[in-house]
């Protein structure tokens, strides 16, 4: 099956090497189109949460949850 392979490939050299040109350009084309950020967002996740206590004021409230 390999030697087949081969044999084709050195008798229509012209033919394989267009086919990989082709292949070549579409790769190319590919990568042209591909939506990739040029600098990743790197800032943390973030989650608010919103309480109610009764009877604390919020100052009493923020010294009390855990920091990040």
């Amino acid at each position: 099956m390999i030697e087949k392979l081969v044999r084709f490939s050195v008798n229509n050299r012209g033919l394989v090497f267009a086919l990989a040109l082709i292949l070549a350009g579409l790769g190319w084309t590919s990568f042209q189109s591909l939506p990739i950020d040029a600098v990743p967002d790197i800032t943390n996740n973030q989650v608010q949460v919103n309480t109610a206590v009764e009877g604390l004021t919020p100052e009493e409230i923020e010294p009390t949850s855990p920091s990040p």
